[in-house]
């Protein structure tokens, strides 16, 4: 039986929580807080039990808060089998919290393998390994390549996010190559586009398929809201970035939908912010951080 549209899952979330805001999972061992910070020369079992503890009690803080959390799986993949297995209970915890979880590994490949990556991320409650909502995802091996993880999402109800215009200043030596009039960034997001009115429902008219566009090109983002009306875009480069609240309100429609805005280090290490100095400890300086973000955003719409 098709399950309920990723769409319209991500439109109830945000609707909930009355706001955008992503909460990018991304630990970094010499920026743990002191109790949970360990030496290089530590285990690399201990690394990766410090970075499940660490992003475990950032869930704790922002639950309530937010509707969607993104870890990035190169952090814990970098401590081999015992950092993918923490970050396997990450997702599986902030799922028990209720959060959509948004797994960013940049997957893709051909034919089966393809297949392979979308059954194997894309799925909750039993219906995939990781068990997570949505994926980003590379569509730089072709159209062909995207069409199982479409596939999947229609089946399962999951989402994905395609990479369009990233945040990364390098981003335009291929993507704004311009061919037949178009950039490929353009002909990504038309992609993007025709996916995700072949999957949308009502009531909120997103499909399954997003895209990620960054805050850091704030006239292109709008270009691409206009492009993409019924894709969800996901904008990372909010904050340490660059991206402003101002910037990233391009992204969403009349009724601030249709985007989630990610930040990662500005809240997860806001105890490093003399800002946020007064907090009692690090998860209340995460608090802190998270509701300044939400109301900067909603100050920028208004």
């Amino acid at each position: 039986m098709q399950q309920q549209c990723f769409g319209d899952r991500l439109a109830k979330a945000v609707q909930d929580k009355q706001n955008p805001v992503c909460v990018g999972l991304d630990p970094r061992l010499e920026q743990l807080p002191i109790g949970i910070r360990l030496e290089r020369t530590a285990s690399l079992e201990n690394q990766a039990y410090a970075f499940e503890k660490f992003c475990s009690e950032v869930i704790d803080a922002i639950h309530d808060l937010v509707p969607v959390v993104k870890p990035q799986s190169a952090f814990f993949e970098e401590l081999g089998p015992y950092g993918v297995l923490a970050l396997g209970r990450v997702c599986q915890y902030a799922s028990s919290k209720g959060l959509i979880v948004i797994m960013d590994a940049k997957r893709n490949d051909i034919g089966s393998t393809a297949t392979a990556y979308a059954k194997a991320y894309l799925g909750t409650n039993g219906q995939s390994a990781w068990g997570t909502d949505a994926l980003t995802v590379s569509p730089y091996l072709g159209s062909d390549t995207l069409q199982p993880f479409v596939e999947q999402c229609r089946t399962v109800g999951a989402g994905i996010f395609v990479l369009v215009k990233t945040s990364n200043p390098g981003s335009g030596f291929l993507q704004d190559l311009s061919i037949d009039s178009r950039t490929v960034s353009d002909r990504v997001a038309d992609f993007v586009q025709s996916q995700s009115l072949m999957t949308a429902t009502s009531p909120s008219g997103y499909g399954c398929v997003g895209a990620v566009v960054g805050a850091t090109y704030p006239e292109q983002l709008q270009a691409m809201r206009q492009r993409m009306p019924n894709a969800w875009i996901l904008i990372p480069g909010y904050g340490a970035q660059g991206g402003s609240a101002s910037d990233v309100v391009h992204g969403m429609d009349s009724l601030g939908l249709g985007a989630i805005v990610n930040s990662s280090r500005g809240i997860i290490f806001a105890y490093e912010n003399a800002k946020y100095a007064s907090a009692s400890n690090w998860q209340s300086a995460v608090e802190n951080a998270t509701h300044d973000m939400i109301e900067a955003l909603r100050d920028a719409r208004t």
